[in-house]
């Protein structure tokens, strides 16, 4: 009887556990699930940690641009380039880890990230990358810091005639699906030295916020191989929060071409005034990603 119990110690001391699964195993297991869980999972065990570090893994995990992307890191655009060698060096999940951080470039007026959970890309234009209509005149646009834009500083329209916001750029977004907004907001931001309190302006009735309802916002999209979008809508959202506007979607091709994107907003009705706009950015988004509140096109 002891004898069968010492067999039965030694059965049980013999039954593998999650630890001794094989590293393969892991990376298989890994590769099927997005960055943030291979993080997780890498924390559990040696096989899963080791699993967690691999190439193969992480590079599965990126855009198959990302050569073309790490140029802009580097500081050059041609992922043939000179830095190839150290960029080759450098192991993938670092690389994930570096795209996965804000990577700006045009004198830090745009800059692109991979949304970490799918690997697509993300991009946003600061307001001082659009060519906006009046920009250079105080008596209609002024350049104000505050803290609740990514790039510090948004457009703030006073009042105006004609009011037009127009960008474009040319890009080699992996291929999928993507969405383009304008963030606005109607009324002042915080400003950088406000302790974050509201700005004034957000109130309708003082007149500072006024004209938009009185014609829609025309919105367009278009691509140099012939997609576009046009949508309208009225800028009725509630004073003081932050909007991302629905411009319309493009499709980038699976070739790897640049894609040239061209965008604007405007409402050029010159029979009345309009004011106590702030325009921030452009951001590209992969189709159904976005983090703030949307509003989609009538």
């Amino acid at each position: 009887m002891g004898a069968g119990a010492s067999d039965l110690v030694v059965e049980e001391a013999a039954v593998p556990g999650l630890g001794d699964m094989p590293e393969l195993c892991a990376a298989e297991v890994l590769l099927r699930l997005g960055a943030p869980d291979i993080c997780r999972l890498a924390r559990l065990n040696r096989a899963f940690r080791s699993a967690g570090a691999a190439d193969f893994v992480w590079e599965a995990k990126l855009p198959e641009n990302y050569g073309y992307l790490m140029g802009f890191v580097d500081g050059g655009e041609d992922e043939q380039g000179g830095q190839g060698k150290r960029r080759s060096a450098v192991g993938k999940k670092d690389v994930y880890a570096r795209l996965a951080k804000a990577v700006r470039f045009d004198d830090g007026k745009r800059e692109f990230w991979l949304e970490k959970s799918t690997g697509m890309v993300c991009m946003a234009l600061s307001s001082k990358a659009l060519v906006i209509t009046g920009i250079d005149d105080r008596r209609y646009w002024v350049h104000m810091p505050t803290t609740e834009s990514r790039f510090h500083s948004v457009a703030y329209l006073q009042q105006i005639w004609w009011f037009e916001v127009v960008g474009e750029t040319d890009f080699r977004f992996p291929a999928g699906t993507y969405s383009l907004y304008f963030r606005l907001r109607l009324g002042k931001p915080a400003s950088k030295h406000s302790g974050g309190r509201r700005g004034c302006g957000t109130d309708k009735s003082n007149g500072s916020i006024h004209g938009w309802d009185r014609k829609p916002v025309r919105f367009q999209l278009s691509t140099s191989d012939g997609q576009n979008a046009v949508s309208q809508r009225y800028l009725d959202d509630e004073p003081g929060s932050w909007v991302l506007y629905h411009a319309g979607d493009f499709v980038a091709s699976e070739h790897g071409r640049p894609v040239r994107l061209k965008f604007s907003m405007a409402q050029i009705d010159c029979t009345h005034t309009k004011g106590g706009l702030c325009v921030d950015s452009v951001l590209v988004y992969p189709k159904g990603v976005h983090t703030e509140e949307v509003v989609v096109r009538d």
